[in-house]
């Protein structure tokens, strides 16, 4: 089993959506269902990176920008007359859990639509890069997603994306005044020569001057995300970030091996992948460890006591994502706009969605039946290192995980030996969760496999 087959950071992924027909009205997708996570989509970087295959696109005008928040305004309207509309959900506490990614991952218990908080339990602003806007825009952001979406940012855990070249003083004091609590910043390596080895262009005095910007604005939690298996990178050059970055005691590290992508700068290049990139994954896991960090998944470390307390669960409630690379799910369907990697095509979406006023409607999406909800329910949670829990997998279903998935059955039997199991949990071994991006894949529904493999790039 080759250990890096892809990276599961949902299920199922976008290339396995299709052109819903027809367009279900917003209203009776999220009927009884609880929006518990809200997050806000900026789809502008100021470069690509050579590994990046995210929506995004760099050297947006000003205009665009503007017409790019009038839209995700139009968008939040619709949205919010939807949840408005559909039946509230309970308000009764569920048990924690949810899988950590690039915003930290989420666990809790959930609540309905209402409230304060807007009926959200945690809100993440992603991208692209957000602080791509000026400190003007990124207010006219926070205001327009307050007062249209109902909810008070200060309310709920916060988290926000940024960059070394975005991370400036008054970009980040409106993120701190605006009740940010968690900043993650991309630096990849603390070795120039690496940087521009993945096609990253920066120097490290910007990184370090970002960083000490991010520590004296007041924000609680630093993520850090750093990448194994850049070209010409060490074992050495390695321990050197990380030893660099800790002097920062950032509250989180992400720790990425380097994935070549169709259609991203490196795999345009046809460069391959290192080798040495479990190795390097075994120094770095080692390395956090000792210096007191808990490892929440094979790419999440965090340090014991820094988690924000969370009232979401993202095994049982939905999300509602606002702007055109977001998506949204509910328990029975997940959907977004169109997807695209490829620069052209990821402009003309972005056009499509300024242009347009009809938000009502899911248009692009999967639904997903009562057997894909347990497939998926079981990749959230094995990917965690705590695991997945039984009672709740129980509670859910009304089925025990392991009658529904044996460990001689043909999901599980290929990495039984990677598992550890007991009444109240079914969790990977530290062996697994080094395989997480061999498992992750392996555990797709031969359904999903099919739409994703059929799915026409671009």
């Amino acid at each position: 089993m080759r250990p890096y087959e892809g990276y599961v950071y949902a299920y199922p992924h976008k290339t396995a959506y299709r052109p819903l027909d027809p367009r279900p009205a917003l209203a009776d997708v999220w009927a009884g269902e609880r929006p518990g996570a809200l997050y806000v989509h900026i789809p502008f970087c100021e470069m690509r990176c050579g590994f990046c295959n995210l929506f995004t696109r760099t050297g947006a005008p000003e205009s665009l920008v503007s017409a790019y928040l009038d839209a995700l305004e139009r968008q939040a309207t619709a949205v919010r007359a939807a949840l408005n509309a559909a039946a509230p959900a309970s308000t009764a506490p569920g048990p924690s859990g949810g899988l950590g990614g690039a915003s930290g991952g989420f666990g809790g218990a959930s609540g309905g639509f209402g409230g304060a908080s807007g009926g959200f339990a945690t809100a993440a602003i992603g991208g692209g890069t957000p602080t791509y806007l000026s400190a003007q825009e990124l207010e006219r952001l926070f205001d327009l997603t307050e007062r249209t979406m109902g909810v008070d940012l200060t309310a709920v855990p916060l988290s926000v994306e940024t960059s070394p070249a975005t991370a400036t003083p008054d970009r980040l004091s409106v993120l701190a005044e605006r009740g940010t609590t968690r900043l993650s910043i991309g630096v990849q390596s603390f070795v120039d020569a690496e940087a521009r080895a993945a096609v990253r262009p920066q120097r490290r005095s910007e990184v370090e001057a970002a960083l000490d910007a991010i520590r004296a604005c007041g924000v609680p939690v630093l993520n850090i995300d750093l990448i194994y298996g850049i070209d010409g990178q060490t074992t050495a050059s390695w321990l050197h970030s990380l030893e660099t970055a800790l002097t920062w005691r950032p509250e989180e590290l992400f720790l990425y091996p380097l994935y070549v992508r169709p259609l991203t700068g490196l795999g345009k290049q046809g460069r391959a992948w290192d080798d040495q990139r479990m190795e390097l994954y075994r120094t770095g896991r080692d390395r956090l460890l000792d210096a007191g960090y808990e490892q929440v998944s094979m790419r999440m470390f965090r340090l014991p006591g820094t988690a924000a307390s969370t009232a979401y669960c993202c095994q049982t409630d939905g999300m509602v994502g606002l702007g055109c690379g977001a998506r949204s799910y509910t328990s029975g369907l997940h959907y977004s706009f169109d997807y695209a990697v490829g620069a052209r095509h990821v402009r003309a979406i972005i056009d499509e969605y300024v242009a347009r006023d009809d938000f009502a409607h899911a248009d692009v999406g999967f639904h997903l039946d009562q057997a894909e909800r347990r497939r998926r329910h079981l990749i959230q949670s094995l990917l965690q290192a705590e695991g997945l829990s039984r009672p709740l997998y129980a509670a859910s279903f009304g089925t025990d995980v392991l009658d529904d998935f044996p460990l001689d059955g043909d999901v599980l039997a290929p990495f039984a030996h990677w598992l550890e199991v007991d009444p109240g949990v079914v969790r990977l071994t530290p062996e697994g969760l080094a395989h997480s991006d061999a498992i992750g894949p392996a555990l797709f529904s031969p359904g999903v496999s099919a739409r994703m493999e059929g799915y026409a790039a671009c």
